[in-house]
């Protein structure tokens, strides 16, 4: 569906990350790793997007999509907008979603692609869906983690769903991971991944990755459902 709104919110994630948040129409149902078109207006122009939705179908009273800034136009749209301003949302649309229709699952996320895994989990956490979730999250440094300290809060309420953060740069107090997501942090941290289902979601060189980490372990192509993002413009 299709509709105009205004700006609800903006949510400082990381020094160069931010989410925005528009309130929900009664109408829209999307489910967990879809995504929707977001136009903004800078200078007169209407700029469109599309982005994960990193809000959850169970939140009634918004939805939200999160960017990590560069210097493009629309990220400099984002920089300078305020509650009140106006926006067009467009959506959902996608396939790369979750609803707990597997017992098992292994998420492998790069930067701002974790976005669709953050509406899976706020979603099974909220439905209190029986399936068991391994998030593997990899960024540069400690403070690049997106929604840390949901996931974290997350993980509190929810006894199936575990995380997994790793990074390339780590500080002395870092007690997490250290380096790229691989074959041998997974069979340390999942022992029994042969019976996961994995997702990845990242940019394309990570998810790339991904898929020949996924084939280095023995399993089948089917084990395994991608999205790449591009979400950087």
């Amino acid at each position: 569906m299709k509709y105009e709104t205004t700006l609800q919110t903006i949510i400082q994630r990381t020094p160069n990350v931010l989410s925005l948040r528009f309130p929900r129409a009664a109408e829209l149902n999307y489910k967990p790793g879809q995504f929707l078109f977001v136009t903004l207006r800078k200078d007169d122009k209407e700029l469109t997007h599309h982005f994960s939705f990193s809000s959850s179908p169970t939140e009634s009273d918004h939805i939200e999509f999160t960017k990590k800034l560069s210097d493009s136009e629309y990220s400099q749209a984002m920089k300078t907008a305020k509650p009140g301003d106006y926006a067009k949302i467009d959506g959902p649309y996608g396939q790369f979603t979750f609803e707990g229709e597997y017992s098992k699952i292994a998420l492998l996320g790069g930067g701002i692609g974790i976005t669709p895994f953050k509406s899976y989990v706020k979603n099974a956490t909220d439905k209190a869906l029986d399936s068991k979730i391994v998030l593997f999250y990899g960024c540069n440094t400690p403070n690049d983690i997106v929604f840390r300290e949901e996931f974290e809060e997350l993980e509190k309420k929810n006894s199936n769903f575990r995380t997994v953060f790793t990074v390339s740069e780590a500080q002395a107090d870092w007690k997490g991971k250290v380096g790229r997501i691989n074959a041998d942090m997974i069979k340390q941290e999942l022992p029994d991944f042969a019976e996961y289902l994995f997702y990845a979601c990242g940019p394309p060189p990570m998810v790339k990755a991904m898929q020949a980490l996924v084939e280095s372990l023995g399993l089948s192509k089917e084990k395994l459902k991608i999205e790449y993002f591009t979400g950087y413009i």
